[in-house]
């Protein structure tokens, strides 16, 4: 059975994910502005997608904040 004491290995050699805090509700973040461009940009790809919150580790509340900005920027063409 050497397929069973490798995932033994596996598993022991498997960090701990540092769970993620949301940055925005650390720093009293009540609202975001969709002209705020540096803020809206740490949260995207380069292709324009809106990164997720599993990525970013925001809470459901700010997430939601930020993608409602990012489509608003992009519907009045502010340069991201």
């Amino acid at each position: 059975m050497a397929s069973s004491t490798a995932r033994a290995v596996r598993r022991r050699k498997r960090k701990l994910a540092k769970k993620k805090v949301c940055r925005l509700c650390a720093g009293n973040v009540t609202r975001i502005d969709f002209k705020d461009t540096d803020l809206l940009s740490r949260y995207q790809t380069e292709q324009g997608k809106i990164l997720p919150r599993r990525i970013t580790g925001n809470c459901f509340r700010h997430q939601k904040m930020l993608s409602n900005a990012v489509k608003r920027a992009r519907n009045l063409g502010f340069a991201m």
